[in-house]
């Protein structure tokens, strides 16, 4: 039913993963909060919850339209009453129907999803993701999704999911929403200003440490595995033997490349937790003094996005990494443990020879096969290296693709709030991005 809101703007609670210093998330949300603005218009009110206040305060400044609201680690009521006060639920997170990382987030985005349905409030689910799930958890998607108004995937593969599981929801295919993010003009190429290493070139690792994955709930456990209590990252001999593997073997590669290249060595930790892993590497390196660590918890999502504009090669486990570098056609490998890598390499035509599985080749959990897993890196960070171009034409296309269908999200969120709310729709376009230069090159 459409409500009037011609005497106040509607409210908007935007559910992600908000405060985590995770520069995906960071990039995610403010892109979404300009599409919202452009909307529904300045007399809009944005609510955006989240686990981690001081971290959110970081990147996201409150105002008469936007308020951060801070809630506890068991969330259910607070969410409860935060769709009570709103007219619209937006989903924000890319990660949302998947339990990779954890099954509470999850939970989260469904448990939203379901008091939004019980009081007849509109939700969308807006520029996101589908990946693997356990049974019980394809059954809670299965029936509490399919209660969402409007599912918009960020590619067609998560809506096939979506689908394959028995999800009814009205279904749309678009790109992911960070990119149409925009950097401040200032923060192009700070990396080599400050940093005189950086000069000879910079080689970027976005590494994530697989093995403390899934995080789960427990009433106690170690102190340096809890994220935040009552959640727990996993662990066991075998995961802690995986983690040891993948730190001597890009440390090594790290050397490889220093000693090889003379370039610099960027560690960058696209989360706050990454930074562990970042050290391990960066203390076994013989050339440690080569390397600087990056983190979402010192630079912003702008600062971030022009490192990884800034590099010379990129090899990574973070999907926003990615996505932030394509604009700039930044050469790169993926080291994946899930769909999301997989699917955009896929749709960029980067998948066959570029994306890199880490786990042995009989599936076997935690049995990683170190010695095909960096041989297979550095044979295709040398050839990278050796011709830069090797992908560029597929990375400028894939960028453009993307671009243009991330720019559907606005006009999908304008119908949407037409037909949920009444108001008005009149959006303004995605803005235009501006051209980057590298090398001498120009390109959209």
């Amino acid at each position: 039913m459409k409500k009037n809101h011609s005497s106040k703007g509607p409210r908007v609670l935007m559910v992600g993963y908000n405060g985590a210093n995770n520069t995906g998330a960071e990039a995610l949300l403010q892109a979404d909060i300009e599409d919202v603005r452009a909307v529904l218009g300045p007399d809009s009110h944005i609510t955006v919850p989240t686990l981690n206040e001081a971290n959110l305060r970081r990147y996201l400044r409150e105002g008469p339209g936007l308020k951060i609201s801070p809630m506890p680690a068991l969330f259910f009521g607070a969410i409860r009453r935060l769709v009570k006060q709103c007219d619209l639920v937006v989903l924000a997170e890319g990660s949302t129907y998947m339990d990779t990382w954890g099954s509470p987030l999850l939970w989260l985005f469904l448990w939203a999803t379901a008091c939004a349905a019980d009081m007849g409030k509109p939700t969308l689910a807006y520029a996101v993701d589908a990946g693997t799930l356990s049974s019980a958890n394809r059954r809670r998607v299965r029936s509490i999704a399919s209660r969402t108004n409007l599912i918009v995937t960020r590619n067609q593969a998560a809506a096939d999911r979506l689908r394959d599981i028995g999800v009814t929801a009205p279904m749309e295919s678009t790109a992911d929403n960070a990119f149409v993010f925009q950097t401040r003009p200032a923060d192009c190429g700070w990396p080599v200003l400050e940093w005189p290493k950086a000069r000879a070139g910079i080689v970027g690792f976005a590494l994530v440490d697989f093995s403390l994955f899934p995080a789960v709930m427990r009433l106690w456990g170690r102190r340096e595995r809890c994220y935040r209590w009552p959640y727990y990252f996993s662990s066991s001999p075998e995961r802690r033997q995986f983690n040891e593997k993948m730190v001597r073997g890009y440390a090594s590669l790290a050397d490889h490349i220093a000693e090889s290249t003379g370039k610099a060595l960027a560690l960058i930790c696209m989360e706050q937790l990454d930074e562990t892993l970042a050290e391990q590497v960066r203390c076994h390196m013989k050339n440690g003094g080569n390397a600087r660590i990056f983190s979402a918890r010192q630079y912003d999502a702008s600062q971030m996005t022009s490192l990884l504009r800034s590099l010379d090669l990129l090899v990574t486990s973070r999907f926003h990494a990615t996505v932030l570098s394509l604009a700039a056609g930044i050469p790169q490998i993926a080291v994946g443990h899930d769909t999301r890598l997989a699917t955009i390499y896929n749709d960029i035509g980067l998948y066959n020879d570029w994306f890199i599985n880490p786990f042995a080749a009989d599936g076997s959990a935690w049995a990683i096969n170190e010695v095909r897993l960096f041989s297979a890196l550095k044979e295709r960070i040398d050839r990278l290296l050796a011709n830069p171009y090797l992908q560029k034409q597929l990375l400028y296309k894939g960028y453009d693709d993307h671009l243009n269908r991330a720019r559907r999200n606005r006009r999908l969120l304008a119908d949407f709030a037409f037909r949920y709310l009444g108001t008005a729709g009149a959006c303004s376009p995605a803005p235009a991005l501006p051209n980057l230069v590298k090398g001498g090159m120009a390109w959209a």
